[in-house]
């Protein structure tokens, strides 16, 4: 009986031994195959965050069909500054649609929009102006005025449009942005990042196309004021015919530009440039690159890297570009906002 005990006991040794040895090894290996994992990780990673162009963040997107063709931190939360006239912009032509105002409204000016700073078409309080030409003024002069005008006519208050503009950010799928005032000037809580600019950009343009009507117009002129658009490819580039630029101490030189070319178009945008010449460069280059990659089947990074756009106007700040964050955003929200 104790025989038969003991060869019983030598069998249950193997499976008990052979699962010690196997804990074992596991253990010695595991540590090897999590750091071969973590350095793989860290590879794809370091290579999915490189900086090609020398801005905070950035997105190129197809115009037809939505899809993203090349990204940059596309997530980094921004101030849009005057990106922000876009969806302002959008939320007016919805409410034009649905008869609540037309393009034909005389508005009344009020003291509170002509005293808005920065960027200005130039109103007075008390003017009328149609809401026609307020967009305009949105659009070319990036009047903080006008956007002002239109929101208190639209929403009733400034408060209530930027409630709608929220809503309609909601509506479209931007759930990393939040909009404080109508015009993009500082407000604490104000963000955005590349990724809903471009989905911006991108709805806009397919329910409003004839809204480029507005953004292609390269001077207004106001009661005498003469403002410029600062969209840097008008006129520049080839196809270019919108859309929109912006700035604020605290985010940089933004922009949302559009290109057509034969059947293609492209969505390029641009966040935290560190000078409006750094903003016309690479977002050239970004346009260019999405161009040449559909001719040459390469992607989009890769053009990127193999195409020269020389601008001497930039030559110098893109050889002195430092990519840098602003560490003075809450004295830098005071500032004017320009675009």
């Amino acid at each position: 009986m104790f025989t038969i005990l003991r060869s019983k006991c030598r069998l249950l040794r193997i499976p008990l031994m052979a699962g010690f040895l196997l804990i074992a090894a596991s253990l010695v290996l595991a540590p090897a195959a999590e750091a071969r994992n973590a350095r793989k990780a860290h590879a794809a990673q370091s290579t999915a965050s490189r900086q090609i162009l020398n801005v905070r963040s950035a997105v190129l997107m197809d115009a037809r069909t939505g899809k993203i063709l090349y990204s940059q931190n596309p997530d980094v939360r921004i101030p849009p500054a005057s990106l922000t006239k876009i969806m302002s912009m959008m939320v007016t032509f919805d409410a034009i649609r649905s008869g609540k105002v037309k393009l034909s409204d005389q508005i009344r000016v009020s003291r509170h929009a002509a005293r808005q700073g920065g960027s200005r078409m130039g109103l007075r309080a008390g003017e009328r102006v149609s809401l026609n030409r307020l967009l305009m003024g949105m659009a070319v002069s990036s009047g903080n005025d006008a956007s002002m005008a239109v929101a208190e006519r639209v929403g009733g208050s400034g408060r209530a449009f930027v409630k709608m503009m929220n809503n309609k950010a909601r509506q479209i799928g931007m759930s990393s942005s939040t909009f404080k005032t109508p015009n993009g000037l500082p407000a604490a809580g104000q963000y955005t990042t590349a990724r809903d600019m471009a989905r911006l950009g991108y709805v806009y343009l397919k329910n409003n196309p004839s809204a480029l009507q507005y953004h292609r117009v390269r001077v207004l002129k106001h009661r005498g004021a003469v403002t410029t658009n600062k969209n840097p490819l008008l006129g520049a580039c080839p196809g270019a015919d919108g859309l929109k630029t912006g700035w604020v101490t605290a985010s940089g030189y933004n922009i949302i530009s559009t290109v057509r070319r034969g059947n293609t178009r492209l969505i390029a945008v641009i966040l935290g440039a560190d000078s409006a010449g750094l903003r016309s460069h690479e977002v050239r280059r970004l346009v260019e690159a999405g161009f040449k990659s559909r001719t040459n089947g390469i992607t989009v990074a890769s053009a990127l890297t193999k195409y020269s756009y020389p601008n001497k106007a930039t030559a110098s700040s893109v050889k002195k570009h430092k990519i840098r964050r602003n560490k003075a955003t809450a004295q830098a929200s005071r500032r004017t906002g320009r675009s």
